[in-house]
């Protein structure tokens, strides 16, 4: 009378394993393409600091190039 689980597992359980599986799968390849995007957008803002700090530079570059300007005079 002892209720012994047979060697062959059910339609259900097959179609639940399968299931998990593919979800484990989507999990693992939504995680590698989000860790994707993420080193994509560090190297753009590398790249975007580098050329801001360029253009910081040579702007400043240019100002102390430039002659210290006089106060005009006003005018009556």
């Amino acid at each position: 009378m002892s209720a012994r689980k047979s060697a062959e597992p059910s339609p259900e359980s097959i179609a639940r394993s399968d299931r998990k599986r593919l979800a484990a799968e989507e999990g693992a390849r939504a995680l590698a393409e989000v860790e994707r995007q993420a080193v994509q957008i560090r190297s753009n803002m590398a790249r975007l600091r580098e050329v801001r700090e360029a253009k910081e530079a040579a702007d400043e570059a240019a100002r102390i190039a430039l002659p210290a300007s006089t106060p005009k005079k006003r005018a009556r």
